[in-house]
């Protein structure tokens, strides 16, 4: 059979489906609104292999809706326009025949392949499905992201995988009719990195390498075997992907500008998006520098704006300055701590009232009430500073944030201390 085994299992229902009860389980929210016959444009967002395309196609088949597929990598403004064309002949807003226009890797799409689809969602001549491995706050147009709905698809789990096997061995006809035994599965599925598709495509490589009728023992030792051959590429649709890119942040992290040009050179030879990288580098500047290099991300943004104009293949070199830059900088997670902490007291404490002194006061009923009373104006005060509460009286004396052992950050820790005393306890 020629047809690859992850094709023959591809679900054609939802019961079918695996995982992602939130969305398609017996109360989840695509599941009623399919059984409402109102669809929203839709943006799935989940890792690659997770079941994108064949929950769009499944949400078609349910509703019995034409369906139009276009890939974001090797189609442009007139094949959408070319679709929206077919489309608006065989359906409108609201009706069961609305087809759907389902675009894979729309993160892809530039600014103007994503206008053209605007008037076409708006208007109700198709429901748009995207499906995008990428935060779609970063890569849709927000005209487009407000006209649609997002839900994420959340990565399989080990059971979640390990049942996809099961499935495999007792559904599908050609694997049912040998004698397999799935001994261990730990190297299967951290060679998929979690993609479903290629959990099969490895399980089939594998069942294939025995010879016809011996019985076939699947063991770690002989996964490892048949696949080391194909791990050392950059897949930037697979587990490499995600390998690499952990292994670049955490090589700039631990300080070392070596490993960390090597990775970010790994990912430039495979075809990695300037933009993802430069992404990853804004955050690090961040969480992991922060307050003892502020510069830090400063030289981020900028080479976020640089490569987002300059492109490839003269970025290479403005990524490899920012992330010597950032590799060489002092490190510090003291902010990354400190809005962790604050958010989980909020999460603990709720909607503590704020103190009345720094309440806004607009109307006089509001300073009938003492809103803004007695709050004193830090720069009518000798050093620019006035001791007074700032924080609701339930969290008085609460340190949130702890300055880091950095120079910058020690002379933050000092300037706190001469105002605040051992009020914090800095």
């Amino acid at each position: 059979m020629n047809t690859p085994l992850a094709e023959r299992l591809r679900p054609q229902t939802l019961t079918d489906y695996l995982s992602q009860e939130h969305l398609v389980g017996n109360n989840g929210v695509l599941t009623r609104q399919i059984e409402s016959g109102v669809l929203p444009s839709l943006i799935f967002w989940g890792p690659p292999g997770i079941g994108k395309t064949t929950l769009a196609n499944i949400i078609a088949n349910t509703t019995n809706r034409p369906f139009y597929k276009l890939s974001a990598i090797n189609s442009g403004v007139k094949d959408i326009r070319d679709v929206i064309d077919k489309a608006k002949q065989q359906g409108g807003l609201f009706t069961v025949k609305n087809p759907i226009l389902f675009i894979d890797e729309i993160h892809r799409f530039s600014k103007s392949q994503q206008d053209s689809l605007l008037e076409a969602v708006e208007k109700g001549w198709v429901t748009l499905i995207g499906a995008t491995t990428e935060n779609p706050s970063f890569e849709v147009i927000p005209a487009l992201l407000s006209r649609c709905q997002v839900y994420v698809l959340n990565a399989f789990s080990k059971d979640d995988l390990e049942a996809l096997l099961e499935r495999a061995m007792t559904e599908d006809t050609e694997l049912s009719s040998k004698q397999i035994e799935l001994k261990e599965t730990e190297a299967l599925i951290r060679f998929s990195g979690g993609d479903a598709r290629r959990l099969l495509n490895i399980f089939e490589l594998i069942i294939g390498s025995f010879p016809q009728g011996e019985p076939i023992i699947v063991t770690n030792e002989l996964v490892q075997k048949q696949i080391t051959t194909n791990t050392a590429r950059y897949d930037k649709t697979g587990e490499q992907h995600y390998d690499i890119i952990s292994a670049f942040i955490k090589s700039i992290r631990g300080s070392d500008p070596n490993a960390a040009v090597y990775y970010l050179a790994r990912m430039i030879e495979g075809g990695e998006d300037v933009k993802f990288i430069a992404r990853r580098l804004l955050i690090l500047a961040s969480e992991d520098i922060g307050n003892a290099n502020p510069t830090a991300l400063v030289v981020a943004n900028n080479t976020f704006q640089a490569v987002s104009v300059v492109g490839n293949p003269e970025s290479r070199i403005i990524l490899s300055q920012c992330v010597t830059y950032l590799s060489c900088s002092p490190k510090s997670n003291a902010a990354y701590l400190a809005i962790n902490k604050a958010q989980q007291i909020v999460k603990e404490t709720g909607d503590l009232s704020v103190p009345l002194n720094l309440r806004n006061a607009p109307t006089k009923l509001m300073k009938d009430l003492n809103y803004g009373q007695n709050y004193k104006y830090a720069h009518d005060y000798d050093g620019n500073f006035a001791h007074q509460e700032f924080l609701p009286s339930e969290l008085s004396k609460t340190k949130i944030y702890e300055p880091g052992d950095n120079q910058r950050e020690q002379a933050q820790r000092a300037y706190l201390k001469s105002k605040w005393k051992d009020k914090y306890g800095y």
